[in-house]
């Protein structure tokens, strides 16, 4: 099974970038710099103590949340110029919580296809919209607050990066860990033991980030493009895809995380990568 063999190196500069400072974790102490006006493009805690800039889900939820609500222009702008470059480029190489999942997928035992439960790929979709968005703007407080309630009650990337390693070092965070702290630290011990299981569940099925970039991927600057004269629909793309798509049919499904192991499968070099503003009328993207 052909693979992109260097495609953790990106991952693991991308992790370390979006968290560099790590002795805060000794320290039991939250970076509040100026980069945290910022957001890095995948999914990563702002309470982490490692974090150098913030979340977009979590800053599009502070402003939604908001008494003094107005659209986050910057929040959202940000994320659609990403998704209308990249894609879903960002879940394959630029996400620290997508990478754990990878990480802990490598420990050996028995895989299982997540083929049969493709339905729940739309949860996901349901998330973006219910958690992210309808509710912090329509669950509001005596003073027009509304909570953050993807990170609040599902997000396992901040129990995982930021809950257990304050509550770790701050004898007075643990102190007031109650039934919110055992209720996402039971979410975050689900994706933990899904993940070894079934590639990448948390991606798959529950992440709102993850949604809204899959919307940008048969649009976005960066894609896949499957050359038909080359192509004989052997289906060889397809059975190494771990994301279930079928790469010479759909190249650009928006479960395509880009990661290139269909690229370096193809026995025919019929796939091959495109950065270009140009449209691709005229060339065959993929097989039917």
């Amino acid at each position: 099974m052909a693979k992109n063999k260097h495609r953790w190196k990106i991952q693991l500069g991308a992790t370390i970038a979006t968290n560099p400072f790590f002795l805060h974790f000794f320290q039991g102490k939250i970076s509040r710099g100026g980069l945290k006006g910022v957001c890095v493009p995948g999914l990563n805690c702002y309470s982490c103590p490692a974090a150098a800039a913030s979340c977009p889900i979590g800053a599009v939820q502070a402003v939604i949340g908001s008494s003094k609500f107005h659209f986050a222009y910057y929040v959202v702008g940000i994320l659609i110029l990403v998704g209308v470059l990249l894609g879903r480029v960002v879940c394959g190489f630029l996400c620290p919580f997508g990478w754990f999942q990878e990480l802990l997928h490598k420990i050996p035992t028995k895989k299982f296809s997540t083929k049969r439960f493709h339905i729940l790929t739309y949860l996901k979709y349901v998330i973006l919209v219910l958690f992210v968005v309808v509710l912090p703007m329509t669950v509001v407080n005596e003073v027009g607050m509304g909570d953050p309630f993807f990170c609040k009650y599902i997000c396992p990337a901040g129990i995982l990066e930021g809950g257990i390693p304050l509550s770790m070092v701050d004898g007075s965070i643990r102190a007031s860990l109650g039934g919110l702290f055992t209720w996402k630290s039971c979410i975050l011990l689900g994706v933990v033991v899904l993940a070894v299981f079934f590639y990448r569940p948390f991606c798959k099925w529950l992440c709102p980030l993850e949604a809204f970039y899959g919307l940008f991927n048969k649009v976005s600057v960066y894609r896949l493009q499957v050359n038909g004269d080359k192509c004989t629909a052997c289906g060889a793309c397809s059975r190494v895809c771990k994301m279930d798509v079928e790469v010479f049919r759909t190249p650009n499904h928006a479960e395509c995380i880009r990661c290139g192991d269909c690229i370096a499968t193809c026995p025919h070099q019929a796939i091959t990568k495109v950065f270009s503003l140009k449209n691709t009328i005229g060339k065959k993207e993929s097989v039917s």
